[in-house]
């Protein structure tokens, strides 16, 4: 499941970006790799086994959270058995029984659950069709059916930065309550606000916090994940 308590989940342009990425951080960045941005499962697969080759640690997901990519993940999930994979709370446990098949023990899956504006209620209604029934469900009602197919974490998107810490302490604190070690905030994440929600899911008592920062550190002329950022982010992190 990695030691880091703190892992950030970020994007990098090409492997060489990758190693830059993992020789910045030491061990505290997970490489996404969006299946939504390749025309097959082969091609993606292909991709994902390259980044590993370089001894890229991946995190498989779906690409803009596009619920119709599910399948795709998990089959290139399975495929690749990856370090972390991001999945739709619909399709978590299909997942995590599909890596399980293969023997495998080591890969994060995690379930993506929105906030649901009150602190408390949140959206597990992440999938292609069940995006489209917009229904409140309790943290801990959603806590429990992750834990009870053995989900290893939560993605909780979107934060909106520092907007909804009320509701990362409810969500995070629920899934501590049943289990889960991981919590993924996911959205609006900053240098400025980075350690704050960080603080948050580790006094709920997340094992393992893992903040995704996407496009926001990406140059936009060479798409290129920028070094300084991570390091900033990091930095803004120091001691937790």
């Amino acid at each position: 499941m990695g030691t880091q308590k703190i892992r950030l989940n970020v994007l990098a342009r090409d492997v060489e970006n990758a190693k830059q990425i993992c020789a910045v951080a030491d061990g505290r960045a997970l490489i996404g790799i969006l299946v939504k941005g390749f025309a097959s499962v082969e091609a993606a697969i292909t991709a994902v086994e390259q980044y590993q080759q370089a001894g890229v640690p991946v995190s498989v997901g779906l690409g803009a959270g596009d619920p119709t990519q599910w399948k795709k993940v998990a089959e290139v999930a399975v495929q690749t058995q990856p370090d972390h994979v991001n999945q739709v709370f619909p399709a978590a446990g299909y997942t995590l029984g599909g890596l399980q098949a293969v023997g495998n023990s080591h890969t994060i899956v995690n379930a993506l659950i929105a906030p649901g504006g009150q602190p408390g209620k949140v959206q597990v209604t992440t999938g292609p069709m069940s995006n489209k029934v917009p229904e409140l469900l309790s943290c801990d009602a959603a806590a429990a059916m992750l834990a009870e197919i053995g989900v290893h974490s939560v993605k909780f998107y979107p934060v909106d930065g520092l907007e909804r810490l009320n509701e990362i302490k409810a969500m995070a604190e629920a899934a501590v309550c049943y289990g889960i070690p991981v919590f993924e905030p996911t959205g609006g994440i900053d240098a400025a606000s980075i350690r704050p929600i960080v603080e948050v899911c580790l006094a709920a008592g997340a094992k393992q916090v893992i903040p995704h920062i996407y496009t926001s550190i990406v140059d936009k002329e060479t798409g290129l994940t920028r070094l300084d950022q991570v390091e900033e982010l990091l930095t803004a992190i120091e001691g937790l």
